[in-house]
């Protein structure tokens, strides 16, 4: 079944986490899986687990309670934000599995520009040389999938200093921008999605 993909553009957080709701809480398991594109304004969002003595001092931009796994982070214009929506019982694919798949995509899309990315077990997400460059959060529902990644590209880093990212005190993040990258939001999504639905099981 072919996947439909949304190009959201810049759009609030709290609009798409709801509609990611409705669209998980409304289908059947004939719905097709989309995946949606979008950069978010900024804001801070906290995980179901989130410990709001991570949040430093945010000033002026919006904190979100959010339903998704992990702590906190930041998503600002400049990050590409990517929602798989997806039924994983009929993909026949696990939890730790997508997270893995995530990381490893974005891994890829990173090693074509000629950046050496890792993950880490004990802390999801994709780093360079120690500092974290893509975060993953996924909420799972009736066996479907919503939430998923940020990949920082060309941001203003300057908000994650006031928090603990994903909850690390003095985690330093990076963008491709900073390791010498210059690529268009457009054109990094359509890398990433190429990448993530070969990888998908069908």
């Amino acid at each position: 079944m072919a996947i439909t993909i949304r190009q959201l553009g810049l759009q609030d957080y709290e609009t798409v986490w709801q509609a990611m709701q409705c669209f998980t809480l409304d289908r059947t398991p004939e719905t097709g899986d989309q995946i949606w594109i979008v950069e978010h304004q900024p804001v801070y969002t906290l995980g179901l687990n989130g410990k709001r003595e991570h949040l430093l001092n945010t000033g002026p931009i919006p904190v979100v309670q959010s339903d998704r796994g992990g702590q906190v982070t930041y998503h600002g214009p400049g990050q590409l934000v990517v929602y798989p929506l997806l039924n994983l019982k009929r993909r026949e694919l696990g939890v730790r599995p997508l997270v893995t798949l995530l990381e490893q995509t974005m891994i890829a899309v990173l090693a074509h520009y000629g950046i050496h990315a890792l993950a880490r077990p004990e802390a999801p997400g994709v780093y360079v040389e120690g500092k974290k460059i893509g975060s993953i959060g996924i909420r799972i529902r009736n066996n479907c999938c919503y939430h998923g990644l940020s990949l920082n590209n060309a941001m203003d880093l300057a908000p994650f200093k006031f928090i603990n990212p994903c909850g690390y005190a003095g985690l330093e993040v990076t963008q491709l921008a900073d390791l010498g990258v210059a690529v268009d939001l457009d054109e990094l999504a359509e890398r990433l999605l190429q990448i993530l639905t070969e990888k998908l099981p069908s």
